[in-house]
């Protein structure tokens, strides 16, 4: 019986969607499957550029469907930005390989200036290069400065005209080789400070663009380009002055939020994978699944990936119900981004402990699963990157919560238009969030969320009473494992959120928090050792440590629902 909480492609029917878009899903889902593994994999380890996927995409219409906002769909009902079934794409590409999910992922990122713009021209070549089946790119990064948009070296010289000459090298740029339209973000030379920014559209066939190489060994095809007097009309120009530089935060916004049910789609094939092997392999006459360490790992395996799952669904209810007065996504996003995909990295690496060798061979889909696994983090800004900017949120989160109507499950086919209306990139220290205790409250009975609300409310005694002081204020390794115990007080909430929505059995919610309450404590002893911590801060370090509930017989019956996941799903050969 498969397992309601994980995709399965046996039993996979999104029916909570409308019928273009569960039609779209399951064809996508066909689509891989009638390939079959060993085609996954040999196109996967053959470094093949993605032709077939792209053409498949083109022929069913599935990025312009899901990638063209009503706005600049001229009336085509289908179509829109939609981020529930975003999400749901995501996992799907993740299930069966990075390579697929990083083209689309790419081609949000290049879409997303495009969609903020003004520039009705442009608008509407992109939204025609989209029904052609094209690709986009995002041509921020270089290698000189990485994603510091403060210090880009594309330049724009005006040429006489009204239209400028663009020339300049880009570096980490996915797409780069074939891209319909590359968003480029470049500073006019005849214009000093922020109002020197520029957003323009590239065409990568262009002959003043010239393609470098692919930096990576992979089929992504992550590119370095060199412009060299590429011509840049008006009707190229998306965005000017400090909107350029709002418009690439904003972008990153709405595309850091795929990395994590890309993650959540990884670790779902690689756990029936690692879950069938392991309970079929015999050592000392017994299964492997039979030892006790074997059970515990595969079950804080299985239960993380829940919280990964429950997280990321409640998170696409805030960010599709976003607007100028409630921006409490700006949050939850970097959670997304850097919480969700490190529990992600975690998941694997359980199973690797129990499958061990076999997660080497190349005709298994974890031995891939666990090298692209570890790229997530490290995509649209790093984990320390993403840590202390939800620190930015952590004193109103605790301490300061505003009242908010309650935010609905969020899978209504709607258009989320906001998303390309954001405003200005600033003001997150402002941001008010609703009660978290109000999740926790709900749950009070469950032992183990009772022993992790006692570490959250720990963590605003701390917050209180031995907060870091200026000084320490500068030292961001003291501060990111702040952020660690910060996240996983959020992690918990929404957590909670969407178990009370989807009436998630208390079982697993039960050993979830039991993992939690063991992840609390431990990066509360690593604060403990930071050389800068005070002794009351290594004081309240050591008091906020505890021990979960344990519970043998709950442990056995969520382990039942790891056992069962045997069998449950194989890709055919």
């Amino acid at each position: 019986m498969a397992d309601p909480l994980l995709f399965n492609p046996r039993t996979y029917d999104p029916a909570h969607f409308d019928p273009e878009t569960r039609r779209l899903l399951r064809a996508t889902v066909d689509w891989f499957e009638e390939r079959g593994k060993r085609k996954l994999i040999e196109d996967y380890r053959s470094r093949a550029w993605l032709a077939d996927f792209l053409a498949f995409s083109a022929e069913e219409g599935l990025f312009a469907t899901f990638l063209t906002p009503a706005s600049a769909a001229d009336g085509q009902q289908d179509k829109r930005w939609d981020t529930a079934r975003i999400a749901a794409l995501n996992e799907i590409f993740g299930f069966y390989g990075l390579d697929y999910w990083y083209a689309w992922q790419v081609t949000i990122l290049g879409l997303g200036p495009v969609w903020q713009s003004d520039n009705a021209a442009a608008r509407a070549r992109a939204a025609e290069l989209l029904a052609q089946g094209e690709v986009f790119a995002f041509g921020l990064s270089e290698k000189s400065h990485g994603a510091d948009i403060y210090s880009t070296d594309m330049l724009l010289e005006p040429d006489g005209d009204g239209g400028f000459l663009a020339s300049g090298s880009k570096y980490y740029i996915g797409n780069g080789n074939a891209a319909g339209l590359v968003s480029v973000f470049g500073r006019r030379t005849d214009v000093e400070g922020p109002d020197g920014y520029v957003f323009f559209a590239a065409d990568s066939r262009h002959p003043a663009y010239h393609l470098v190489k692919n930096v990576v060994d992979s089929s992504k095809y992550v590119s370095e380009f060199r412009l060299e007097n590429y011509p840049v009309g008006p009707d190229d120009v998306l965005h000017t002055g400090r909107a350029a530089f709002d418009a690439a935060l904003n972008t990153v916004n709405v595309g850091k939020f795929n990395l994590c049910t890309a993650s959540i789609g990884i670790c779902e094939h690689a756990m029936y994978e690692a879950v069938t092997h392991a309970h079929n392999r015999i050592l000392y006459g017994r299964p492997v699944t039979a030892f006790p360490h074997v059970r515990r790992e595969l079950t804080d395996a299985y239960v993380r990936l829940v919280g990964m799952k429950l997280f990321s669904d409640r998170a696409v209810d805030y960010f599709r119900s976003a607007g100028p007065d409630d921006r409490r996504y700006l949050l939850f996003n970097p959670m997304t981004k850097m919480k969700v995909t490190t529990e992600g990295e975690k998941v694997i690496d359980l199973m690797w402990d129990v499958i061990a060798a076999k997660g080497f061979e190349k005709d298994t889909y974890f031995a891939q699963a666990a090298t692209e696994i570890r790229g997530l983090p490290k995509l649209e800004g790093t984990v320390h990157v993403n840590l202390a900017l939800i620190l930015k949120f952590m004193g109103n989160h605790l301490m300061n919560p505003a009242e908010y109507a309650p935010v609905p499950t969020r899978l209504d086919a709607a258009d989320d238009d906001f998303l390309f209306r954001q405003g200005p990139a600033r003001g997150l220290g402002a941001i008010r969030f609703h009660d978290w205790r109000t999740a926790y409250d709900a749950y009070a009975e469950v032992p183990n969320v009772r022993r992790f609300r006692e570490q959250a409310d720990a963590l605003c005694a701390f917050v209180t009473t031995a907060a870091p002081d200026e000084e320490q204020s500068r030292d961001l390794d003291l501060l990111l494992a702040v952020g660690q115990l910060f996240a996983l007080v959020v992690h918990g909430q929404l957590i909670l959120e969407q178990a009370q929505l989807t009436g998630l059995e208390e079982d697993v919610l039960d050993e979830l928090f039991a993992v939690l309450v063991r992840d609390f404590s431990a990066h509360a002893v690593e604060l403990h050792g930071k050389d800068s911590a005070t002794e009351d801060q290594q004081s309240w370090a050591l008091g906020a440590v505890r021990r979960p509930v344990v519970d043998d017989a709950r442990s056995a019956r969520v382990w039942e629902r790891v056992e069962a996941l045997s069998g449950a799903y194989e890709m055919k050969p």
